[in-house]
């Protein structure tokens, strides 16, 4: 499917949050498996060192020899390093934990912060006529951070629905803002996606409420609930649509997905 948001090149995602454990990976997963069931071609680019993203869609550590890390540091093609998924439509870039070293050697290069985006502007990714790219982040604010800030049109904010939920969020807007200033400066935010929702908590309800009142039309309407199948599938190495395609968060997933497009067919319109 042509991409209708985007007409030259996908659209390049950076899904961050610096805090562990907000469903960063699982959003990354589902949400690039959702739009591929929608017929989107997409691209993840794992940039986490524990290789989640890389596990939690198939692809084992013995089959991970070309990776993020020789993507940024050692020149490798695009075209190398991506590999199908058992996922149609899907793609991915595995990580593993050589990465974890990575902002250690990238401080000595000048191009240090323009790496990522450098690799996914290599006129090979054209053959692949990716319509998105998600990049799914480590969780904390350092150079492969920036790297998928400076290489991505948007950011998209997993937020864990639980006390202290937006502590935190203004170091990313911070970072955000900063990476516009010196290197990016069309950057946004694609919008805040509430993770892990209990609907039957009033805790979960009133992080929504403050999220809204704070960040406005910035937080998606859909919520992906805390579900039983979507903490399950990654251990069978398989996004939750295919898992249990039926369940609250297979739905959820979809219903971002569709979220997600349509937002930015009305930004192009």
């Amino acid at each position: 499917m042509s991409d209708p948001i985007r007409p030259i090149g996908p659209k390049i995602i950076a899904v961050a949050n610096q805090k562990g454990g907000v469903g960063k990976t699982t959003t990354t997963i589902n949400l690039g498996a959702a739009l591929a069931e929608q017929g989107y071609n997409v691209l993840i680019v794992d940039l986490d060192p524990q290789g989640n993203a890389s596990t939690g869609i198939g692809v084992v550590p013995q089959d991970r020899d070309l990776t993020t890390y020789e993507l940024l540091l050692e020149d490798v093609s695009l075209a190398d390093a991506i590999k199908a998924t058992s996922v149609d439509k899907l793609a991915i870039i595995p990580a593993t934990v050589d990465l974890s070293s990575a902002d250690i050697e990238l401080i000595s290069n000048e191009k240090r912060s323009f790496l990522l985006h450098d690799a996914l502007r290599q006129t090979a990714i054209d053959a692949f006529g990716f319509d998105f790219v998600l990049i799914d982040c480590p969780p904390s604010l350092n150079l492969l951070t920036v790297n998928a800030m400076v290489a991505a049109h948007s950011v998209l904010v997993p937020l864990q629905s639980e006390f202290f939920a937006l502590e935190g969020l203004s170091q990313l807007m911070l970072t955000i803002r900063e990476v516009r200033q010196s290197a990016n400066p069309d950057l946004r935010i694609e919008g805040v996606v509430l993770t892990m929702y209990d609907a039957r908590n009033n805790l979960s309800q009133q992080v929504e409420m403050d999220a809204r009142d704070n960040l406005g039309d910035l937080v998606f309407q859909t919520l992906i609930p805390r579900n039983v199948r979507v903490s399950e599938a990654p251990s069978y190495s398989v996004p939750v649509l295919e898992y249990d395609s039926n369940s609250k968060g297979a739905m959820a997933y979809r219903a971002l997905a569709q979220e997600l497009v349509g937002k930015n067919a009305r930004r192009a319109a």
